[in-house]
């Protein structure tokens, strides 16, 4: 896969796949960021929070303090009830999707 298209992909579903992760827990911005550079789907920790910032004006992620016990106060992302239902519609066309394109790029007939 060429760079511009794996970034094009990767700019396409980040935003979805950090809602899908906050589904799952509450979870602060190094988390995040682990999980989601790991597989490569943002190249660091400062990719992350413009993105987070989006999500926040859009309603979709709330942000709470809580004390840590290795360190600082640690802010950490939540999902809102926005944010599980624009994660719902999501997963209702996710997997449409993918068939559809799968069958098209992937050479067979039906």
């Amino acid at each position: 896969m060429t760079p511009d298209i794996g970034a094009q992909l990767r700019k396409g579903v980040v935003e979805h796949c950090i809602l899908g992760l906050l589904a799952r827990e509450p979870m602060y911005g190094w988390q995040l960021a682990e999980e989601l550079t790991g597989p490569g789907l943002i190249a660091g920790i400062g990719t992350l929070y413009p993105v987070l910032s989006r999500l926040r004006e859009r309603g979709v992620v709330a942000t709470y303090e809580q004390a840590s016990d290795a360190g600082p106060v640690r802010k950490y992302y939540r999902l809102t009830d926005a944010g599980r239902q624009e994660l719902d519609a999501f997963r209702a066309q996710w997997g449409p999707f993918t068939r559809a394109v799968g069958n098209m790029i992937d050479g067979s007939t039906r």
